[in-house]
């Protein structure tokens, strides 16, 4: 009797426990190699062209066979990336289909899997047709296959997918694959195995049954020169002996390796989100899949679109505020210095955006006669001070761009003057489900306003922004401050209705949000507004004095940091935002406030559907905790507004023609 049937037959006659998992046909026994002492040398170069078979959706099934893994892993997909259900998507290194049939059930129109294995495609196009779901499956190499340019807003390689090839130039050329494909700005997620926790974790040997009629056992070691972790499977039919014994390997990278790489290939915004770890009915050897990180990066900007089948808007005005007016939100009523420091580092950053040519508009005396006579291609509308440097006029601005036909960047004029009337963007969120303070409105001829049940209370104009008429005074601890502040308020903003709202006291957030429906979005990491230094005896509010006041405690003492939140407070602004961003009507960019009451409940502030573009503004923090630079999150915004408008002018040809 061989070493072979002696081996058959000991397997025969154990007694596996019992599972449900479907075996493949019977075949024939393999000739295995016996006992190893090198793995890597056993290791063919292209071992990923055969190894993807019925064997590993048997081997491999308890995790990459479950659809509670599946969906937990779409709920991350979706919770990191923000992509909309009309957005394309592209699922690269697909397998059977997992991860593009849980989209499609989700509502996803636009879904296309691609992988190598011609055995999982054609897996994955009958469980399709099996269930209705319409995903568009192709065969191809992850480095080189055919879809079109430019085509997807997000590309997802999902299941460890990454690291197979025997060169890290090999993985390069996914990358470059990827970016040709992907749309500026579109959003590349991806899971791979922890680097530093399997060199330290690993198992060298293990075995398990993976159904009552098979078993395998694994050997595992380091490369040679410590880069990939190097496998073997040999698998064991208890009746039929050895049917497989295999080996296959991945690149470890480590979070900063990874990083590295996506820099170097040119993708910008990388961020790590924590780790995916798979749940498993047997849980006994989950090997590369026991833990990986999940990251997200942006794809870079191209110099020939910025969209599929549209070329960049070159000629490009750059409209401001008007420095030879007066401007009363400023200090001393006009503009100073500090805000011509702010215009040179735009002009600076915007400089570096070689593709672009760029003139800058800031007399107002002359503005309109210079856009009407020499019309430029695009507009990015940085006039947020308002037309004549009046914030009540800031709706003009883009109401004269769009009675020109110039398009622009930024959101439009109903937009600009809804968002400015803070009860009523309070009333739409709450037709949304976004939680709202506790709130009263008076008119401005209402002087017999009530005053606050509750205290402290916050009083506030209805219309504005820049803080204007929040200063420390605002929050009230009893009637006769409230009956002062109110007074004040009439004096300095007549005719202007008031908000008496709760005080929120708990911690303050902003989400800043790139791009538009249809498109995805880029949501920025979570800005929190420190105000531990502040003195005890100041209300913590962002009030007129933390941004226009440089003497006072409000400027020199609040800082702003990349927010603490929990994961789920994190998740839930973020939802919260992308919702009022589409029901308001936002374009291209915007950045929402909330704040958190006693009981820890996170409700909407205000909305800035124009907000601050300056290098040290809120919304370039964010830019910066998620990785990009000042120039970068300029160009970002760039972007979004010329897809807009390209993809606006395609639909109206279409309907022309």
């Amino acid at each position: 009797m061989t070493q072979h049937a002696v081996r058959a037959s000991a397997v025969a006659q154990a007694k596996p426990p019992q599972s449900s998992t479907k075996s493949p046909p019977k075949s024939a026994p393999h000739r295995t190699l016996g006992p190893v002492s090198d793995l890597e040398r056993h290791l063919p170069n292209d071992w990923w062209r055969k190894l993807f078979n019925p064997l590993y959706l048997m081997t491999d099934g308890d995790v990459v066979e479950s659809n509670e893994n599946t969906r937990r892993e779409v709920d991350e997909l979706l919770a990191v990336v923000g992509v909309e259900t009309s957005d394309h998507v592209l699922d690269l290194c697909c397998g059977q289909g997992r991860h593009s049939l849980e989209l499609a059930r989700r509502g996803f129109e636009h879904v296309t899997g691609v992988d190598r294995s011609r055995y999982l495609i054609r897996l994955a196009r009958r469980r399709a047709k099996r269930d209705g779901l319409a995903v568009n499956f192709h065969e191809g190499d992850a480095r080189k296959f055919r879809l079109p340019d430019n085509a997807f807003d997000c590309v997802a390689v999902l299941g460890n997918s990454f690291g197979y090839f025997d060169s890290q130039e090999d993985d390069e050329g996914v990358l470059e694959a990827i970016k040709r494909v992907a749309r500026p700005g579109a959003t590349l997620v991806m899971d791979l195995t922890d680097g530093d926790w399997i060199r330290d974790n690993f198992e060298r040997r293990s075995w398990e049954w993976i159904d009552k009629d098979h078993f395998v056992c694994r050997e595992r070691s380091l490369s040679a020169d410590g880069s990939r972790l190097v496998c073997r499977e040999v698998i064991v039919d208890a009746e039929q002996g050895v049917i497989a014994d295999q080996f296959y390997a991945e690149r470890l990278y480590t979070p900063a390796a990874i990083t590295d790489l996506l820099h170097r290939a040119g993708f910008i915004g990388v961020r790590i989100h924590g780790e995916l770890t798979p749940e498993s009915d047997r849980n006994q050897d989950l090997g590369m899949m026991a833990r990986r990180i999940l990251l997200t990066a942006q794809t870079p900007s191209k110099a020939h679109a910025v969209h599929a089948g549209g070329p960049v808007i070159r000629d490009v005005a750059v409209l401001l505020g008007d420095p030879r007016m007066p401007d009363t939100v400023k200090l001393g009523g006009c503009f100073n210095q500090e805000d011509f420091d702010t215009v040179a580092k735009l002009k600076d950053a915007l400089l570096t955006l070689g593709e672009y040519n760029f003139t800058y508009l800031d007399n107002h005396m002359t503005m309109l006669a210079e856009l009407r006579h020499q019309q430029p291609d695009f507009a990015l509308n940085f006039c947020d001070e308002g037309f004549n440097n009046q914030a009540t006029h800031e709706l003009h601005v883009p109401a004269y761009l769009e009675m020109l036909g110039i398009p622009y960047s930024g959101s439009g004029p109903a937009n600009l003057g809804l968002c400015y009337d803070k009860s009523l963007v309070r009333a739409i969120a709450m037709n949304v489900d976004v939680p709202v303070p506790l709130e009263t409105y008076a008119h401005a001829e209402d002087l017999t306003a009530t005053v606050p049940s509750v205290y402290p209370a916050l009083i506030k104009p209805a219309q504005g922004d820049s803080s204007i008429g929040i200063t420390q005074k605002a929050v009230v601890h009893g009637v006769e401050e409230a009956v002062a502040y109110l007074e004040q308020l009439r004096e300095e903003l007549p005719g202007r209705a008031v908000l008496v709202q709760e005080y929120l006291s708990g911690p303050e957030y902003s989400v800043g949000v790139i791009g538009n429906p249809g498109f995805g979005y880029t949501v920025l990491p979570l800005l929190e507004v420190d105000y531990s230094k502040l003195p005890n005896d100041l209300p913590k509010i962002l009030s007129y004095e933390s941004k226009w006041q440089p003497g006072s405690p409000y400027w020199t003492e609040i800082s702003y940091r990349q927010a603490t939140a929990d994961d789920d407070t994190a998740r839930q602004v973020a939802d919260y935002s992308m919702t009022l961003f589409e029901r308001l009507g936002c374009r291209d960019y915007a950045r929402f406030d909330f704040r958190t009451d006693t009981s820890g409940q996170v409700k909407l502030l205000e909305v800035n559907p124009n907000p601050g573009w300056c290098w040290d503004g809120k919304l370039n923090l964010m830019a910066g905790f998620g990785g990009y630079d000042y120039a970068e999150l300029l160009h970002m915004v760039l972007q979004a507004g010329q897809m807009r408008v390209s993809a606006d002018i395609r639909k109206q040809l279409a309907i022309a023609s």
